[in-house]
């Protein structure tokens, strides 16, 4: 081989050297992106999951009060219906008390009734009223006499 040709072979192999350089050089600044990119993502990532912990929390939280709500909601359908059946008791007790109260008026005033005619009170109040009358009658002639003279 002659000195130009061995010339070129050294340029022709530093020219490859400096383009593998290049190429190595390429690949570490894409490895140094590619690290930057996964220290990101895993940032993000840490952050979605710390988010995501905060929203499974409050989650945890509201499902806890719901189930808080739906036993409030039970036990308050149980008093309304164990109230319902009571008034209805009661209803049923006002309505009773009501009959009975209306059948012993009845038969307080049938016996009332019956007591005034057997002994004739009835009458004899008449009779009184009748006499009172006379009476008080009587009384304002007297007295018209008595004026005129």
């Amino acid at each position: 081989m002659n000195l130009n040709a061995l010339f070129q072979q050294i340029q022709f192999t530093e020219k490859q050297a400096r383009e593998k350089r290049n190429l190595i050089q390429q690949a570490k600044c894409d490895i140094n992106r590619s690290y930057e990119k996964i220290n990101q993502t895993k940032e993000e990532l840490s952050a979605a999951k710390i988010n995501l912990e905060t929203k499974v929390q409050h989650l945890s939280v509201k499902q806890f009060h719901l189930e808080i709500l739906k036993k409030r909601e039970d036990s308050l359908e149980k008093q309304k219906s164990e109230l319902i059946n009571q008034r209805t008791s009661l209803l049923k007790i006002l309505v009773y008390a009501k009959r009975k109260i209306g059948e012993e008026e009845d038969n307080f005033t049938r016996e009332v009734t019956e007591f005034n005619n057997e002994y004739g009170l009835t009458s004899n109040r008449d009779l009184l009223i009748k006499k009172k009358v006379k009476t008080e009658i009587n009384f304002l002639d007297n007295e018209a006499v008595l004026l005129k003279n």
